[in-house]
Parts: C-alpha cells; structure tokens; sequence
C-alpha cells in the first residue's frame, strides 16, 4: 500500500511548515496550500486520504471548504480534520456539523497530531 497522502490547508506558514515537517516525519505524503480555495482544488486534483483544515483562512474558511468537499461525489468520503485556535463549543459544533471527522486545537503536540492522522487513516481503511 502506498503511503497514505495528506492534503493540509494553513494559512500560517509557520504552522503549515511543521504540520508538514511533523506528518513527513511519520511517514505520510503531504500536500500543503494556503486557503480553503486551494484546499478544494487541490482536493479534487490529488485525492488525498485525509484533510487537515484551517477554520480561519483567506478566500474560503475550512468550513466553507469543508462544505464544497462534501457536497462534492468525488471528494465527500475524505476524512477532513479542523485545526482551529479557537475552541468555543459551537466552533466545534459547526465544523462537526458540516461533516469533519474531528477538531484539533492549535497549539498541538506535534506526535499527538500524528497519532491521531495514524488513528484516523486506520478507521478509514487508509492505513
């Protein structure tokens, strides 16, 4: 089986850099962009097995994005995991709603942001 492709959208570069250093450290490919415009697009292009999303973004937020994946044939089985600064409750809830597997705070344990993609891809098969 090929190594499991994670798609990641981050408008922070900083953050975008070692979510990718941290999951190519574990052994995934990785595909970064900088917004939720980029994210769809690239989503569609590549296929990947899971989805790290920003909330807050340029151009489109995740969840908009997350939105337009879901509402998509082609890209709705995705897994898509929020990253989100901001923990209220009814962020949660939102992203929940419209289909993301699950919320990751920010900031995160860089080895328990794999563990959980590791989790995650097992659940779906992926791995």
């Amino acid at each position: 089986m090929a190594e499991p492709l994670i798609l990641i959208a981050e408008d922070e570069r900083d953050i975008r850099e070692l979510i990718v250093f941290t999951l190519q450290l574990s052994g995934f490919a990785v595909v970064d962009v900088p917004n939720g415009e980029e994210a769809v697009k690239k989503a569609r292009e590549v296929n990947p097995d899971l989805i790290l999303m920003d909330v807050r973004m340029p151009k489109m937020t995740g969840y908009e994005a997350c939105k337009t994946l879901k509402a998509d044939e082609k890209t709705r089985d995705i897994p898509i995991v929020f990253l989100s600064a901001k923990g209220q409750e009814s962020e949660v809830t939102t992203g929940m709603d419209l289909g993301a597997e699950e919320y990751f705070l920010k900031p995160f344990a860089p080895d328990a942001l794999s563990d959980r993609v590791n989790e995650i891809l097992v659940k779906y098969g992926k791995l």
